[in-house]
């Protein structure tokens, strides 16, 4: 580590930038780098992401739709290999145009829907199915207040922290103990919400849940950015209980299978096209 303080140029110049695990893939323009066509399956939606905790909020409604039995939620799953630029392909960057995963069509319309953004998508698949969103005012605006906050905390959980504790080149004290406060922050936040409700938005499992557990009930359980004990996340008591009971959930733990590409064999499905899928996996 160098004791050299940095000082910003007077206009920053992208070869100037320092490397990381995502330099290959990080620029600071939009738009395709490469024509590429996105593949279409047999289901009206097509959903083109990967099993990072953004993209398994989404995996996880759709098979919690399916097994309420709402049959219009079948889709097919194709995965977005970051890593390799596949976000940047045409067909990709024409369904979200910020080039991030998730990324839905909805071809059950007259002229096929694109919906980006997870919170967005989540809420979309909730209104059209009419599930996971409270119908009374009070309860449905108590689901969006925490919807919305996942979505403003989480990059300082995953961008702040988990790139500077996990990603990063070199180890820096400062942004890791400034990411470090505001996460611990937000867990006492969810804590005393969790310790008044079984779920976070209340009573009933809603799509706040499946927002907010891909990212912070992984966290606690220890399978992201391997900080569990780092974050002392034992002491937050009602997360836990919550995050547990959560993971039990048939739908979340085939969910989190969707769009995986590492781990265990058994784990991965990078594509979905039927529920049979995963009757395919290796146990």
């Amino acid at each position: 580590m160098s004791d050299k303080e940095y000082v910003p140029p007077k206009v920053w110049q992208w070869e100037n930038a320092s490397g990381g695990k995502f330099a290959s893939i990080n620029r600071p323009v939009a738009g395709p780098t490469h024509e590429q066509v996105l593949p279409v399956g047999k289901h009206p939606l097509q959903l083109y992401s990967l099993a990072t905790p953004n993209g398994v909020k989404v995996t996880i409604m759709l098979e919690e739709l399916l097994a309420l039995g709402h049959t219009g939620a079948e889709y097919d799953a194709y995965p977005i290999r970051i890593t390799e630029g596949d976000q940047f392909g045409s067909g990709f960057v024409e369904a979200n145009p910020n080039s991030k995963i998730p990324a839905l069509v909805d071809h059950s319309r007259d002229k096929p829907r694109r919906v980006f953004e997870s919170g967005a998508i989540l809420l979309y698949l909730a209104e059209k199915f009419d599930a996971f969103l409270p119908k009374d005012l009070d309860a449905r605006t108590e689901t969006l207040n925490w919807l919305f906050w996942q979505m403003g905390s989480a990059p300082f959980l995953g961008g702040g922290f988990g790139h500077f504790y996990a990603y990063a080149p070199e180890k820096y004290e400062y942004p890791i103990d400034r990411y470090t406060m505001e996460v611990k922050r937000q867990l006492d936040v969810l804590d005393r919400q969790l310790a008044e409700h079984e779920y976070v938005a209340g009573d009933t499992y809603t799509i706040a849940d499946m927002a907010i557990w891909p990212w912070y009930g992984v966290l606690v359980l220890g399978r992201l950015y391997d900080a569990a004990e780092f974050l002392d996340v034992e002491s937050y008591t009602h997360v836990m209980r919550w995050a547990r009971q959560i993971e039990q959930r048939p739908a979340v733990q085939r969910g989190r299978k969707v769009n995986r590409t590492w781990g265990k064999p058994e784990d991965q499905l990078p594509e979905r096209h039927d529920a049979s899928d995963f009757d395919a996996l290796k146990g």
